[in-house]
């Protein structure tokens, strides 16, 4: 009597065509984000003011990535991430004719070299 039943039938290309093929690594780019955020304890804003806007620079390999990542941080980091416009990556805005300063290209290769978010500019919002 037997416990077990093996399957021999299957055939060798059946195997192959089961197995996973790797996944191909895509490049990781850098994302210009404007993320609008409301209060919250401990956020750092302002006393008085009613929200903020952040403009980041945040790697990813598409944007979709790059938003996720963002708002998970800045929600670890006390803030309430309300919207998020996407402008593009940095060559998506260079062929758009955005013109981007030194500065804005050296926080931009800190963000991909760091594989990270960078936030460039916080402004209160006041009513």
């Amino acid at each position: 009597m037997s416990c077990c039943v093996t399957d021999t039938s299957k055939k060798s290309d059946d195997i192959a065509a089961s197995t996973p093929t790797p996944k191909v690594k895509r490049p990781q780019q850098v994302f210009t984000l404007l993320v609008e955020v409301g209060r919250k304890i401990g956020d750092g804003l302002p006393e008085k003011a009613t929200g903020g806007a952040l403009m980041i620079y945040a790697s990813g390999v598409d944007e979709a990535e790059a938003v996720r990542e963002t708002v998970a941080i800045l929600k670890a980091a006390d803030l309430a991430p309300l919207d998020v416009s996407g402008y593009g990556s940095l060559d998506e805005r260079l062929e758009n004719g955005d013109e981007i300063s030194e500065e804005e290209r050296a926080l931009m290769t800190r963000a991909l070299d760091e594989n990270s978010v960078v936030v460039a500019q916080m402004t209160p919002f006041f009513e």
